[in-house]
């Protein structure tokens, strides 16, 4: 009965140990994949992005927390890449570890005005593609100084005020001009 008793302890031992281990390493596959579906949004929504060379840039994802490295050709795409990830869900974090390898001079205002709002545009569009409340599809984005124009026609009032919350909420955008039509 002695013996019985000890067996049945040592065996109790054992499978609670075993289950733990289960529960440990199934949180673990679960953290992974979704570091993983994290990641591989992040290497589409930069892929899709005209502006940017997607080769030369990598993602690392680690408990959602996103770390860009490689090179770009200047400041704006750095940002413009780190603003297109960072809008993601899943993203906690995004470490920007990109250089830029061809730093243009300040003195080119126009071209960088130029190139700001190519990535205000490219930022708005793709966070208005991303998002299922809105249909990205049916909206025209661009921008000129800052200021971004929304056109395009939508289902209902709600989509229209997402779609400008979206916009309004980019960062260097100055101001937002609606012409967005609700059909219904």
């Amino acid at each position: 009965m002695k013996n019985m008793t000890k067996n049945l302890l040592i065996t109790s031992m054992l499978c609670t140990t075993s289950m733990s281990t289960f529960a440990a390493s199934s949180n673990q596959w679960k953290n992974k994949s979704m570091d993983a579906w994290v990641d591989g949004k992040a290497e589409t929504v930069l892929l899709l992005n005209t502006n940017l060379n997607s080769f030369d840039i990598n993602t690392d994802v680690e408990h959602g927390v996103v770390t860009l490295t490689g090179k770009v050709d200047n400041d704006v795409d750095k940002d413009l890449a780190g603003e297109l990830v960072e809008g993601l869900d899943g993203v906690k974090d995004v470490e920007n570890k990109l250089t830029v390898i061809d730093k243009q001079s300040d003195d080119a205002d126009s071209s960088f005005g130029q190139l700001n709002d190519a990535k205000i545009t490219s930022i708005v569009k793709t966070r208005l593609l991303m998002d299922s409340n809105v249909s990205g599809t049916n909206i025209d984005v661009s921008t000129n100084n800052g200021v971004v124009t929304l056109e395009g026609q939508l289902d209902t009032d709600a989509q229209q005020d997402l779609a400008i919350n979206i916009a309004q909420n980019t960062a260097d955008v100055t101001q937002v001009v609606d012409e967005i039509t609700v059909t219904q």
